[in-house]
């Protein structure tokens, strides 16, 4: 074994750093301000404490939904956030567009830009409308303003379309979040089709470049684009041939990316979830009997909820990660390598 393996690299070390000082500034938000009257469109304070413990565990029931799939009709309801997170200011005046932000894990990331001050814009499939206009009165609700829109992101055309209204909407843009992805589970090669792998690597990969490719040009120094990886790209399963594909293509474009925008002052970063309880899972991305003991495999022994990686998204979009860049941020419950 090389005598640096046990040893984080610098850039990891400078990471880290980053990262736990932005949990600290969580952290250091006044006790008064805690126990103060709940501000317009937060929770009461110390809920997050609560809901932890309360944060369900296999075996799950039986249930599928067409695809998308709608948080709503979950069981157990995924937790993204909107009882437990409390902002404390830090995205004020900043505008976002997060894709696949009607529910999972940009719902949670949306819930919690729009809490910490940023004005979001949402993009979703239209079967994914009622869950989409929950989240419209939570940015609202938390005074921030909130654009709705809904539209396949595997069109070319419609994804420049979706980053110009954006732009027009929301009065600019320094946040791009890259989230929405397709996952359909796939027990063999020979039962995956080109129409299905051709689906998969349009809406994860694809659109991923041409929603970037678009906002460049409208992104000036301090603003940041976070692509939502996953654990597969690291440690893939083999149900999931086509998609752990895709996840590796956006570790290797999140890093190719850091370096070319790193002059103009852009940082590019990405977030590997572990599972994650979102309608992903009930859509067709898991086999029944995998679902029924999903995230059972992991170190704490149940799959993650969306809301528990609301504060890496905030912290990767924070001026206080300014030196982060080209990073992978697991959020995984013990597995994976990012």
């Amino acid at each position: 074994m090389d005598s640096n393996d046990h040893k984080p690299a610098p850039a990891r070390r400078r990471f880290v750093g980053t990262v736990a000082g932005g949990l600290a500034a969580v952290a250091a938000v006044p006790a008064a301000a805690q126990q103060a009257d709940p501000a317009a469109g937060q929770p009461p304070a110390g809920r997050a404490r609560e809901a932890a413990s309360r944060y369900p565990r296999p075996p799950f029931q039986n249930q599928s939904q067409p695809w998308p799939g709608l948080a709503g009709k979950m069981t157990p309801r995924p937790d993204h956030g909107e009882t437990t997170y409390r902002g404390s200011g830090r995205l004020t005046g900043r505008k976002a567009l997060v894709t696949g932000g009607d529910s999972g894990i940009g719902r949670a990331a949306v819930i919690a830009f729009a809490r910490e001050g940023a004005d979001v814009a949402i993009n979703y499939l239209p079967a994914e409308e009622a869950d989409a206009r929950e989240v419209v009165k939570l940015i609202q609700d938390a005074g921030r303003k909130a654009v709705a829109l809904p539209g396949d992101i595997r069109d070319e055309a419609f994804c420049r379309k979706l980053v110009a209204e954006a732009v027009r909407q929301l009065g600019g843009l320094d946040i791009v979040v890259n989230n929405a992805a397709r996952q359909h589970s796939t027990d063999s090669i020979l039962d995956l089709t080109t129409e299905q792998f051709d689906w998969t690597f349009k809406t994860n990969v694809y659109a991923m470049f041409w929603i970037t490719k678009a906002a460049v040009p409208h992104l000036k120094a301090g603003s940041c684009i976070i692509n939502t990886a996953s654990v597969q790209a690291y440690d893939p399963s083999p149900n999931l041939l086509d998609y752990a594909q895709t996840k590796s293509a956006q570790v290797a474009f999140t890093k190719a990316l850091a370096k070319q925008l790193g002059k103009k002052g852009i940082r590019v970063n990405a977030i590997a979830p572990g599972p994650i309880w979102t309608p992903l899972q009930v859509s067709g991305g898991q086999t029944q009997e995998n679902l029924k003991k999903f995230g059972e495999d992991s170190p704490m022994g149940r799959p993650g909820q969306p809301a528990e990686l609301a504060l890496a998204f905030v912290t990767l979009a924070a001026d206080e990660s300014s030196y982060t860049t080209g990073q992978v941020y697991g959020v995984a419950g013990g597995a994976g390598n990012p």
